[in-house]
This record gives structure tokens, sequence and C-alpha cells, in this order.
């Protein structure tokens, strides 16, 4: 008797255990489907609103871009006149595929971020200027939006992507330390 006692014991034991273990199963399998919706979810998100990915950034969500809000709280810090344009600057700087940092780190350096520009310039980057010869722009926007296309064009269309490359083209004797400013400020965006 003592043995058919521990025989039911033991077999009320395996029961009771698959029995939990079927509901443990049954309460993942539920945690599984819903995390699996949950990511379907965002997959689907990152799908519809990923437009492509710049140099490891994601771009075209629908939410506020922390980019823009990173690169407006250097521009205020410096006080600069290009804080109303922190979202263009990045809109413009995926558009022609490279990092948001790069134009205000270049306008750092050029410039302390358009606080010290010929008159009536809106030139911010040393953009076209050499000695007295001063590109004028009608607006930061438009100044924006041209060196953008312009670093887009004259440097990394033609390999010229990397800080390094970029200073032997746009300041070739690379006056007062240049590359390591523009790396210094790049850096803090990046």
């Amino acid at each position: 008797m003592p043995i058919l006692k521990r025989l039911l014991f033991f077999l009320a034991l395996i029961f009771m255990n698959f029995g939990l273990s079927l509901l443990a199963i049954k309460y993942i399998h539920n945690y599984q489907v819903l995390y699996g919706r949950l990511f379907a979810n965002t997959q689907e998100i990152m799908g519809k609103s990923a437009k492509q990915l710049v140099l490891g950034e994601s771009k075209g969500f629908s939410f506020r871009d922390s980019r823009i809000e990173t690169l407006e709280k250097f521009l205020a810090k410096y006080n600069s006149d290009l804080y109303p344009y922190a979202a263009r600057i990045v809109e413009v700087s995926d558009k022609h595929q490279f990092h948001y940092g790069l134009l205000p780190a270049i306008a750092m350096v050029e410039s302390g971020l358009c606080r010290k520009i010929p008159a009536d310039s809106y030139n911010c980057w040393g953009w076209g200027i050499y000695g007295k010869k001063v590109t004028r722009f009608a607006s930061y926007d438009e100044a924006i939006e041209v060196v953008a296309a312009g670093i887009k064009r004259d440097y990394i269309d033609k390999g010229l992507v990397s800080l390094e490359q970029i200073m032997t083209k746009y300041n070739p004797a690379n006056h007062n330390n240049w590359l390591g400013s523009v790396s210094f400020f790049f850096s803090t965006l990046d």
C-alpha cells in the first residue's frame, strides 16, 4: 500500500507539473504573441517612416527628430542666428546625405556660428569668400541649401567624405587648426 500511495503521489506530481507546464507554455505563448505584435507594429512603423539611412542615422519619422533638439541646444548655447534653422539644417543634411553636424561645425569655425560674417551675406561658412570676394545669400535658408548642395557636389561626390579629406579642399592650409576645431564641434553633435 505505501508503494501504491507513493506511485499515486508521484503520478499526481507529474500531472500537476504537466498541467503547470502547459499553463506556463500558454502564458509564454501569449507573451510571445503580444511582443511579436508590438515588434511587428514597430517594424511596420519603421518600414513606413524610415526613408533611408544616412551615416547610421534613421530619418523620416513622424515624431520629432532628436537631432533637431540636439542641434537647437548647441545653437542656443552659442546664441547663434541659426537657431531657428535647426530643423532645416537636419533636413538639408539628410537630403544631401551627410551628417547633420557638418554644417554647424564648419559655421562655428568659420564665423562663430554667424557672429562674424560679412554684412548682409548670411554666409556663416566662409563659402566662396576669398580676399575681397564675398559670396552673398538672400537668407540663411538659401545659404544652408547652397552650401549643403556644394558640400555634396564638390566634396562628398568626389570622395572627400571624412573631415580630414574635406579639409584638404575646404581649408587646405588648415589655418587656425581648422580640422581640429571642426572635429571638436562635430563630435559634440555626433
